[in-house]
């Protein structure tokens, strides 16, 4: 793919009002996209209203709105196009500018630019903010899942492993709280197996507040692969379930390495990681409600995980 921007045969046009202001104004594009046939903004319209990216070479996420934006180049995932909009203007100077404190820098010449109807033609939101960006994916392996995310020195917390595996939650709304909630109470990985919705579709990537960039993740996994290597890495497998008596509760101690599998909305988890679980684990709740959808349940065991762990710690300091 060409780093010059789209083909010379889509319509453009010079327009010196679509200009920023100060340093950057010399070395930013000034061209216009007019036409919606053009190459980027097709890639653009793909990536922010389809349901996540395709596993090719090109393989795009797409995020609207700045603080997504910023936090993933914070994040240091490297930006392939930047899209902007005379409403979006106002917001692009302070992108650039974290751009510009990142490793991977916004490369100026794909810093593009189109009209706010056309702008409203490839987002995925009723109410676009105007910039988007298409990001290439980050690179995880297991052992990123086991080990979680270094810090900026390139340490690690050395914490016991604690995984969220999501195995066929198809609300990618879910998905996003997943993912959410997986890294504000310490998850070291997520695993979505095969089957779950994309948790790099724009949806669960909204829902998610950009975790889904920064926590360590793999997607569609099998899930007899996912089981055999947590086996094979001494994780013990907690399986969450909304059936009344199951034979653990939340009382079960979950501080050591463990992987908490969370299942669909309706049909719940496999017969075959209920089989191979370790332990079953519930939450008590109200008898006139029938069960949690799975982004709340999830989000309330991760919950009670970090807070056993922060207990331990605090009993193993005194």
């Amino acid at each position: 793919m060409s780093a010059q921007g789209p083909p010379p045969e889509h319509a453009l046009r010079a327009s010196s009002r679509h200009r920023v202001s100060g340093a950057v104004q010399a070395d930013m594009p000034a061209d216009l996209i007019t036409s919606r046939d053009n190459k980027w903004l097709k890639r653009f319209r793909a990536a922010l209203k389809g349901k996540g990216p395709e596993a090719d070479a090109e393989e795009v996420i797409g995020v609207e709105g700045p603080k997504l934006i910023e936090d993933a180049v914070r994040s240091g995932l490297a930006v392939e196009a930047l899209l902007v909009c005379d409403a979006g203007e106002k917001q692009l100077e302070r992108i650039l500018s974290v751009g510009r404190e990142s490793e991977s820098g916004i490369p100026r010449s794909r810093v593009l630019r189109t009209t706010d109807k056309l702008f409203a033609g490839v987002a995925g939101t009723e109410t676009p903010q105007g910039v988007a960006a298409l990001l290439r994916p980050p690179e995880w392996d297991f052992q990123d899942v086991l080990r979680g995310k270094a810090s900026a020195d390139g340490a690690y917390r050395g914490e016991a492993p604690l995984v969220v595996v999501i195995a066929g939650v198809q609300d990618p709304g879910n998905v996003g709280t997943i993912l959410r909630s997986a890294e504000a109470f310490g998850a070291s990985g997520v695993i979505a197996a095969r089957g779950t919705a994309d948790p790099w579709s724009p949806k669960a990537m909204r829902a998610s507040a950009g975790s889904a960039l920064r926590v360590p993740l793999l997607r569609g996994t099998a899930i007899p692969v996912v089981l055999a290597q947590l086996k094979m890495a001494g994780v013990k497998i907690f399986a969450a379930s909304a059936k009344p008596g199951t034979p653990e509760s939340l009382s079960t101690s979950l501080q050591g390495p463990a992987a908490v599998f969370i299942g669909n909305e309706g049909a719940g988890l496999p017969p075959e990681v209920l089989k191979a679980a370790d332990a079953t684990i519930s939450i008590p709740i109200s008898g006139d409600v029938e069960s949690l959808n799975a982004g709340v349940a999830a989000s309330v065991i991760l919950f009670e995980v970090a807070r056993q762990r922060r207990n331990q710690t605090a009993k193993d300091k005194s």
